[in-house]
């Protein structure tokens, strides 16, 4: 948990005050100061449910315990989301890497490829993104696992096998022939 994030749980939790609403024409569109200006140039900020000129805003007072609740859950919904997103981004390279290597053994066009990368996932009971490393980590020397290596090589033998692919066909019309309507 980062420290900013700790710190809103915690100013959550002890009954800070809710952070004001600001009517839709008082928002501003700036999303940072410029550059030039120093942080005792910036302006004054509402704190401990004060305006900046120290009048207190009515409709802020401590939060009450189903309004902490409800923070702490969402704050828990947005950690795990944050995580989930940081680790789809370290893994995208290691998938699409997998997507060509799978595309060169076929041959076949990358939504294929795709779910063939699918397929093995669920065939095997492993995360994609591991299938995926244990690929290309294949490729660099390392074995793969059997139940992956397994999958695998039954989906590229039917990919291989079906009738009208071959490199860069798309995937076969679902009505059962390509092309016609």
């Amino acid at each position: 948990m980062s420290a900013a994030t700790g710190s809103a749980r915690t100013a959550a939790l002890a009954g800070c005050p809710r952070p004001r609403t600001v009517p839709l024409g008082e928002a501003t569109t700036s999303a940072a100061p410029p550059a030039h200006r120093t942080e005792a140039e910036h302006e004054p900020v509402a704190v401990d449910g004060a305006e900046p000129d120290g009048s207190a805003d009515p409709g802020d007072g401590p939060l009450s315990a189903r309004e902490r609740a409800e923070l702490t859950a969402r704050i828990d919904e947005l950690e795990t989301e944050a995580g989930q997103l940081r680790e789809a981004l370290t893994s995208r390279p290691v998938i699409d890497q997998a997507r060509g290597m799978v595309m060169a053994l076929a041959p076949c066009d990358a939504e294929t490829a795709w779910q063939v990368l699918v397929r093995v996932s669920q065939h095997s009971n492993v995360k994609l993104r591991s299938v995926a490393a244990a690929l290309v980590s294949g490729a660099e020397g390392t074995a793969v696992p059997k139940p992956v290596r397994k999958h695998l090589a039954t989906a590229l033998r039917e990919v291989r096998t079906e009738p009208g692919r071959g490199a860069g066909s798309g995937p076969p019309d679902r009505r059962g022939s390509r092309g016609q309507r």
